[in-house]
């Protein structure tokens, strides 16, 4: 899939990632999917990646940012009261932003991430990710704890766990 001449310096993504983000994007046009995705920490990196794929960017249907909590509500409609009784890093909300995705979308599965990838607040824990990725009533959520690895490389390893659950999504859908 990649060319051995390209300087490995010039990758946004690693090779292995890339190539694990078109193999989810080939099994969603197999079986006919469409992906959504919900992000806040990672910043669109997620809808980056799976649109940077040629020949298979047809499957991403869009990609929400949703990045303070204000947008995670208008956008997602995630209820302010369960940012406030939650907070915007937690399972909860992460499985709401989910939902919200294909909700307001035409998409198949959905995948979201919600995290501190650096330090946040006083009691916040930097590299806390919660992902959870969904489809017509089923869900499966990821609790990480990547450590204060810088911001970069939080958001590197969300995707890595993103594409993984969009290979369950896909798989449960299919089923």
């Amino acid at each position: 899939m990649h060319e051995k001449s390209r300087d490995p310096q010039s990758y946004v993504y690693s090779p292995a990632l890339e190539d694990r983000a078109a193999d989810v994007l080939r099994a969603a046009a197999r079986h006919d999917l469409r992906i959504v995705t919900a992000e806040s920490c990672t910043g669109g990196a997620l809808a980056a990646l799976l649109t940077d794929v040629e020949g298979l960017s047809h499957v991403f249907e869009r990609g929400f940012v949703s990045y303070c909590d204000e947008a995670k509500s208008e956008s997602l409609g995630v209820a302010p009261y369960l940012i406030a009784r939650e907070g915007s890093v937690s399972k909860q909300v992460a499985e709401a932003m989910a939902e919200g995705a294909l909700e307001a979308s035409h998409a198949d599965v959905s995948v979201a991430i919600t995290g501190n990838a650096g330090p946040a607040g006083p009691n916040d824990e930097p590299g806390l990710v919660f992902l959870c990725a969904a489809t017509a009533g089923k869900n499966k959520h990821e609790e990480h704890h990547f450590g204060n690895i810088g911001r970069s490389q939080v958001r590197i390893q969300a995707l890595v766990a993103a594409i993984g659950l969009l290979a369950w999504a896909l798989e449960a859908a299919g089923e």
